[in-house]
Parts: C-alpha cells; structure tokens; sequence
C-alpha cells in the first residue's frame, strides 16, 4: 500500500507484460493491487480494473432484482410504489452519479499526476459534500412522502400503506450518497477491489434481511413494503461504516490522514463546478424517466409494475457494461493525468468492442425469452405481457448501450462532464419525452408508445455519443 504523499514503487510500475498470467491477474484484480494503471500494459489493467468493478455492479444489481422479487409478493400496488418512489430517488441518484462522476475524474486525475495528498484531500471535501446535499431530500421526503405519491399518480394502497417505504427510502437517503461517492473514490484511486467488496457486504445483508424484514421471522413481525427499505438501509448503511474504514485504514492507492481532514474551499468548489456537468445529465436523464413513468400511471398500474420489472431486469444485465464503462473512465482520468492521451483513448475503444460483444448475448436472450423472465417476478397476466414487450423491443438495440455508456464515461473520466449534458438535453427533454407522450397519448398507442418512444431515442442518443468522442476534444479537457 503506498500512502497518501508516495509515488507508487518502481516494482509496482514494472508489473508487466511479462508476466504474471490470468488467472494470477484475476487473483490480484479481487484482492487489490498497487499497480499503476498508466504504465502496465493496457490488456493487464483494463482486466485489473473492470474485473472487480463488473464483480460490485453485478451484486448491486442482484439486490435490485431480489428486492423487486420479495416485493412482487405484496402485490402490483407495492411494486407501482417501489417504482414512483423511484422517479424521486433518481433525481437522488442523479446528484450522487453526478458527484461520483466528478470525484472519480479529479481522484483519477490527481493519482495519475502522482499527487496523492491531494487526491485524498478532495475525497474528504466530496464526503462532506454528500452530506450536506443529503439534508433536503431527507426532510421533504420525510414530511410530504404521500404527498409526493398521490403526485405521481398512485392509487389509494401506495397513498394508504406505501408512503411509509418512500419515508424510508428518502429519510435514509444519505447512505445512498455516500455509497456513490466513496466507491467513486475508490474507482478513481484505482481501488476497485475495495468498492467491490463494501457492495458486496451492503448488498448480501439486503438481501438476507429483506425477506425476514417483509414477511417477518420468529419475534420479527412482517413489516411489508416498509420492511423492505429498512433492510435497505440497514445493508447501505454498513455498507458506508465499511467504506469509511478503508479510507481510514488505507486502500492500495489511497489514505487519508489526519491532515486531509479539514474544510477546503477551493477543492470542494472544483468538486462541485466539475460535478454540475455529471449531475445536470444525471438530471435530464432522470427527470426523463419520472414524465415516462408519470405518462405510464395515467394509462395503468399494470403499465407501471410491468416497466418497473423491465426496467430492474435491464439494470441488471447492464450493470457488467456499466462496471467495464467505469473501468475506461478512472483509465482515461489516470492516463490524461499522466500525459498519455493515446493510451487513454486506446482503453476505450478496447472496453467498447467488450462491451458491445457482451450487450448483444443479453439482446438474443430478451428476444427470445422476454416473457419467461417477467413471469420471474410476477403470476400478473397483464403484467408479464406488458413488461415482456419492453424487453422484447430493447432486444433490437440493445448493443447500442455498451457504445453509449463506455463513451459517456469518457467523457466524465477526463471531467468533461458538460458535453454528455448537453446531449442528454436534446435527445431526453427535446425528443424522448414529447415522442412518447405523442404516440402514448394522441396517437393512443398506450404503453406500446412509450416504449418505442425510448428505443427510437437512446439509440439515436447511443450512435451519436460515440460519434462525438471520435472527434477527440475530450483529450484537453483541464480538471
């Protein structure tokens, strides 16, 4: 382990080629290892990195489907709130994605530059960030949860009963916070063994104590769809004592010490400058969804559950491309800090081909399978049939969201967080939304719109992302 203020070790830097073999790689890349990642060979350090990276979102991804298939038990109500709960955490979401993306490009950056003090420093300042933006949404959602639902649509049981899992899940919302932003620190150092590991612990306690805290066990009474955000919290909430140790303690890359913990205006102001960029097309994104799902609540419940089944299975199979996409983004941060910007650009085309192999294995089984693996979550006949079609029209594309999210974090990783923005801005706001609602709504397609409505879009939006980062301007972004 090399602290805060040390270059890494001249054998570290020669960890090479030569090598070590796969299967010794493997075993380094679920341990932690001290390489550094802008002087082995790229094969090496795009397998050291995506490895553990793909490892952490497949588990998180998991506990998302887990959790939807416990609460699929209470009935399409309790899945229709899980889902409009969710409208208001992906604007959550979006600052702590956003948050994350700027800490992983100026830790990246920093340890690329070989300036490890201040890369802890700015860990410190975007954990007291996540907190202070944490304050807002615990108290609005604390005070106004039914509020909020009856807003989006829901029906007399999510109003009557499941308000009490929006409390929770946005009361507790800052375990959400911190969970992006530490592990982003993490990724950003290099340590993305360490990030893998808090998900897995967080994620493992959730699901075990989901269906102890839904249904009950023993002296534990059922709890419903309350119980389900408390195991949440519970598993998140460890999750962050867990990171907080390591950080303390020390990871491969990175340590912080008793200096790094104070105030620092102007490192926190950088974090936020850069992170406005990666929270306003985190927002766009976001905000997107909540008028997709609202559009989905004014035709039916079933339209909502079935989107929201739909929409967990599709995170789950994306998250190995979002934990390869990550990969590319702390390569792209250290190699640019480090003066290689071929290098870093080298990395993305090689984890883009990867991820576009793998997108497409994942298309053939939603084309084929589509119905069989709504049915998974769900016995509703109106339910299956409806999620069965999002999937089966995500099948024709799918391969597009590997290209798309690997050149998005691209762009993020070397900090030019407001071009991908600025994208979002037009293809979500300027197309996505007024296309669904128009053949949902006027054109009376129904739910069938609103799919079609996103297909068209996020792979008009996938194709030119890509097209934009081979014209190269991201290589003299300054962070």
């Amino acid at each position: 382990m090399t602290t805060p203020d040390t270059t890494v070790a001249p054998s570290a830097q020669a960890t090479s080629s030569a090598g070590t073999g796969l299967w010794a790689d493997l075993r380094a890349a679920l341990r932690g290892t001290n390489a550094d990642y802008t002087r082995i060979p790229l094969k090496r350090a795009v397998l050291l990195l995506a490895v553990p990276m793909m490892l952490e979102l497949v588990l998180e991804s998991t506990f998302a489907v887990v959790d939807i298939f416990f609460v699929a038990q209470l009935g399409s109500s309790a899945v229709a709130t899980v889902g409009l709960t969710e409208t208001y955490l992906f604007l959550l979401y979006s600052i702590a994605m956003g948050l994350a993306m700027a800490v992983t490009a100026i830790v990246a950056r920093r340890v690329g530059e070989q300036r490890g003090e201040e890369a802890a420093l700015s860990a410190v300042q975007a954990i007291a960030v996540a907190v202070l933006v944490s304050v807002p949404f615990a108290v609005v959602g604390m005070v106004w949860a039914q509020d909020m639902l009856r807003l989006m649509g829901a029906d007399a049981w999510a109003i009557e009963h499941g308000y009490r899992y929006t409390q929770w899940m946005l009361g507790g919302n800052v375990v959400i916070l911190l969970l992006f932003v530490i592990n982003a620190i993490f990724r950003g150092a290099g340590d993305a063994a360490a990030a893998m590991r808090v998900l897995w612990v967080a994620n493992a306690l959730n699901i075990v104590l989901d269906p102890i805290l839904i249904f009950g066990l023993g002296p534990i009474s059922a709890m419903g769809i309350e119980g389900a955000a408390i195991a949440t919290n519970i598993g998140r909430g460890a999750g962050v004592l867990m990171q907080l140790w390591i950080l303390v303690r020390g990871s491969e890359h990175l340590r912080i010490l008793r200096p790094s913990l104070r105030w620092h205006g102007e490192t926190m102001l950088q974090i936020v400058r850069t992170s406005l960029g990666g929270i306003g097309q985190m927002i766009v994104a976001m905000t997107a969804w909540i008028f997709l799902m609202r559009i989905l609540a004014s035709i039916s419940t079933e339209a909502v559950a079935g989107a929201t089944i739909a929409i967990r299975i599709m995170m789950f199979t994306l998250m190995p491309a979002w934990g390869m996409s990550n990969a590319a983004a702390t390569l792209v941060g250290q190699n640019l800090g480090a003066g290689e910007p071929a290098r870093a650009e080298a990395a993305v085309w090689r984890i883009g081909w990867m991820n576009m192999a793998f997108t497409l294995a994942v298309s053939v089984v939603f084309f084929f399978l589509h119905d069989e693996l709504i049915a998974l979550f769900t016995g509703d006949a109106a339910v299956i049939a409806i999620g069965g079609e999002w999937l089966s029209i995500l099948s024709y594309s799918y391969f597009v969201y590997g290209w798309w999210m690997v050149s998005v974090q691209a762009f993020n990783g070397a900090g030019d967080t407001a071009t991908p923005t600025w994208i979002n801005v037009v293809f979500f706001w300027l197309i996505q939304i007024p296309l669904c609602w128009a053949l949902a709504l006027p054109l009376a397609w129904s739910h069938t719109g609103v799919f079609w409505g996103v297909f068209a879009s996020e792979t008009a939006v996938g194709v030119f992302t890509l097209w934009l980062f081979s014209r190269g301007r991201w290589k003299a972004v300054k962070v």
